[in-house]
């Protein structure tokens, strides 16, 4: 392994490297089975796992919503890598390019400059390509400007800060522009990241609600608006109609069949010529592979995924892997010859498992197995005690889908700590009230010492309308 000047790699082992990118599904659990294969290898020195992801976390994005609600602390929703994978290298950091030829990864760390100095290159036998995906944005004017997403822990609780906050202000404002505008709510996608994000959050701020003097649940407005004629496709055409039915009977307005044509100057302007003055703006409106891909040499699809085979190598490349949102999987269980997996956390822990396996056969030149999962189905969560499932044929709403949601998650939440530390506030929560309380400044901690010391303005209280 060699690095350029700044750069300070993980040392070269005798053995055979495995270089894990991404943190994710797939990275970890990928990264967690070769440790537990490989364990004595990794002791004796025979083999390495390097770990290369953003974060020195791995998010369990179906808890997001409920982070987002306050119904689970934000630390629960995470899971430390270096906690779960000890005998593996974690390295913070970015891949840039990849060079499968060579065998070579660009890798800027937390050391890198802003002219690059610092980047490291590290040489690896084996690849297993785990970046996952980014939101999927389009050319909305205004949208970059406005826009979050919901695919972090740190989007999951700005946004609730941000929603607690704009009642503040709606509270204090005399003008009833400003005040409209602060209550008005907008989300773009009508998937699991928008309806579970909407319904935890519209439930939040009506409890809270009850906490103002001149704010009442009715003064919120929420809006849900989706491309296509239906949400969550995933749980059935009939429990999406359900799903739609209980979010209207919230007062909620969903908007079907309808697209985000623009949100310059905080107006979001619909394609069925509806205008909303609006201080919140939350796409999640589906998304595409990580960029790293197209910074690779390895075999692309049209949709910019990388081709793989059922044994989850990358097609035509030896010694590369992948599985998850960035890879292009046969799904031998449909019924259509040539449909691939879905992109969802069903199958990347699935795949995760044939992988690691697969990769460990490879290398004491074992056959491989084929991945083949038939797809179990979907639930998902409309708020506190409400939701929609179909699984295996059944379909459930109200509260026994709920239940089943946080049965199912709770279940599949990485280790036992994490599991323990979640029913504890689900329990929790259930005996005592919602926690109300917006930590927006935590995303600004030096501002109060700027001010004290001079080198930012103290807000004039005449601004607050």
């Amino acid at each position: 392994m060699a690095s350029d000047s700044g750069g300070t790699p993980p040392g070269p082992p005798p053995g055979v490297r495995i270089l894990v990118v991404g943190g994710g599904y797939v990275g970890m659990y990928t990264a967690l089975r070769l440790q537990r294969k490989l364990k004595q290898r990794l002791r004796s020195g025979a083999a390495e796992i390097v770990v290369v992801t953003p974060d020195p976390y791995m998010t369990y994005q179906p808890f997001l919503p409920e982070a987002a609600a306050g119904s689970i602390s934000p630390r629960h929703v995470v899971v430390p890598l270096r906690r779960v994978l000890p005998h593996c290298t974690i390295l913070v950091g970015e891949a840039r390019r990849i060079d499968h030829s060579k065998r070579t990864a660009t890798v800027t760390t937390l050391a890198t400059d802003e002219e690059g100095t610092g980047a490291v290159e590290i040489t690896y036998d084996e690849l297993v390509l785990a970046p996952g995906s980014v939101s999927r944005t389009l050319p909305v004017p205004g949208l970059a400007e406005h826009g979050v997403g919901f695919k972090t822990i740190e989007e999951a609780i700005g946004l609730r800060n941000h929603v607690i906050e704009q009642m503040d202000i709606a509270s204090a404002t005399r003008d009833p522009a400003i005040r409209d505008a602060a209550l008005t709510f907008v989300f773009v996608g009508g998937g699991y990241a928008g309806v579970e994000a909407l319904a935890e959050l519209e439930d939040m701020a009506r409890y809270t609600s009850r906490y103002y003097h001149n704010i009442k649940a009715e003064d919120l407005k929420w809006i849900l608006v989706e491309a296509t004629g239906r949400i969550l496709p995933e749980v059935g055409e009939s429990m999406g109609r359900y799903a739609v039915g209980e979010l209207r009977g919230r007062n909620i307005d969903v908007r079907l069949d309808t697209r985000l044509e623009s949100c310059e100057d905080r107006i979001a302007v619909l394609s069925d010529g509806s205008r909303f003055p609006t201080r919140t703006l939350v796409w999640t409106a589906g998304v595409k592979p990580a960029p790293l891909l197209a910074a690779t040499d390895l075999p692309l699809n049209e949709r910019g995924r990388l081709v793989c085979t059922a044994r989850l190598t990358v097609d035509g490349a030896e010694h590369a892997w992948a599985a998850g949102d960035a890879a292009a999987v046969p799904d031998l269980t449909a019924a259509e010859p040539g449909r691939e997996t879905a992109p969802n956390a069903q199958h990347a822990v699935r795949q995760a498992k044939v992988l690691a396996d697969n990769l460990v056969a490879a290398i004491d030149g074992r056959p491989l197995k084929e991945y083949r999962h038939s797809y179990a189905g979907s639930v998902a969560s409309l708020g506190l005690h409400k939701g929609v499932a179909h699984v295996y044929g059944r379909r459930l709403k109200g509260y026994p889908a709920w239940l089943m949601h946080r049965t199912y998650h709770l279940s599949r939440v990485p280790t036992f700590n994490r599991k323990a530390r979640v029913l504890a506030e689900w329990t929790l929560a259930g005996l005592f009230k919602r926690e109300i309380v917006s930590l927006g400044s935590l995303e600004h901690p030096r501002a109060e010492f700027e001010i004290a010391a001079g080198k930012r303005p103290r807000p004039d209280d005449g601004d607050c309308q």
